[in-house]
Order: C-alpha cells, then structure tokens, then sequence
C-alpha cells in the first residue's frame, strides 16, 4: 500500500516540481502513532525556501484532492531535505563528491556495515570513501548497488 501511495505521488508531484525547475528528492508515506504522513522533500542549487515549499504543496493538494490515491486521513508535509538530504542515486553521489556522507550497506565490507567520511570519487557505480579510524586516515569502495541507504552527514 505505502509503495503504491508513493508511486501515485510521485506522478502527480514530479510535473509540478519540473515546471519550478526544482528537484525531487524524495518522498515518504509513513504512519507515526496514530496518523499517516505524506512527506515530500524537494530541494534545488541553493536551497529551497517556505514559499516555495508552500506553492508546491498547494498544488500537490489540489492533485490529490483529485485522485484520491490516499483513503485514510493523513498530513501532507512539503519540505526540503535538510542538511543531511538522502541520497538516492548515482548522480546524487556523483554531485556530492567532496561532501560528508553516511553510507549503510546491505552486507559489510572490510567487517564494517555503515561508514561515515568524505566522498572523495564516485566512478564506475563505486563510492570512494575516505573516513577515519582513530588518526589514521583509510578508505573504502562500495560498490553503489551494496549501498542500502545513504545521506550527506553533518560534521561537528
């Protein structure tokens, strides 16, 4: 059900977010407690800001007030990604080269399951991460399709 809701949304809100020359970057429809949220994160260069966030979720609305793909009552929420965004594909990868990202994988490599560093190359559908064990700096190659999720990470 939740897969089908967010394939709906994505149809709907994708000519939308394209017309604005802004990104999709994601979306999410999950219920937390007692209510379902629709959760959709878009973004472009320099940042997203509150009108536009509120531009797209009205006319998201309107286009699900039409379809109906959702039954139960649910928040529509139309936000940007935030500093640490999702990344979801190769060219996220590929443009986020240089940046702190946080990488979990479906099965470990060198006896690790998630590394966290800079992304220092993505080629040939591989990361290159550059993190550090106690002072001593090491890298890592992920394949791109042994990564189960990933996001940029924020460094304190």
């Amino acid at each position: 059900m939740s897969s089908q809701v967010v394939k709906t949304v994505e149809e709907l809100v994708q000519p939308i977010v394209a017309a604005k020359q802004l990104e999709l970057v994601d979306i999410e429809y999950v219920k937390e407690g007692k209510n379902w949220f629709l959760r959709v994160f878009i973004d472009k260069e320099g940042g997203i800001d509150i009108a536009e966030c509120g531009d797209v979720s009205e006319q998201l609305s309107e286009k699900l007030d039409e379809v109906d793909p959702i039954k139960e009552a649910y928040f529509l929420e139309v936000s940007s990604p935030g500093v640490e965004r999702p990344l979801k594909s190769e060219e996220d990868f590929a443009k986020n080269i240089t940046k702190n990202v946080y990488v979990k994988l479906f099965e470990p490599i060198n006896g690790e399951k998630a590394y966290e560093g800079i992304l220092i190359d993505f080629s040939n559908h591989t990361a290159t991460i550059e993190y550090k064990v106690k002072t001593q700096k090491k890298q890592v190659e992920i394949p791109y399709d042994k990564i189960a999720k990933a996001r940029l990470a924020v460094v304190l």
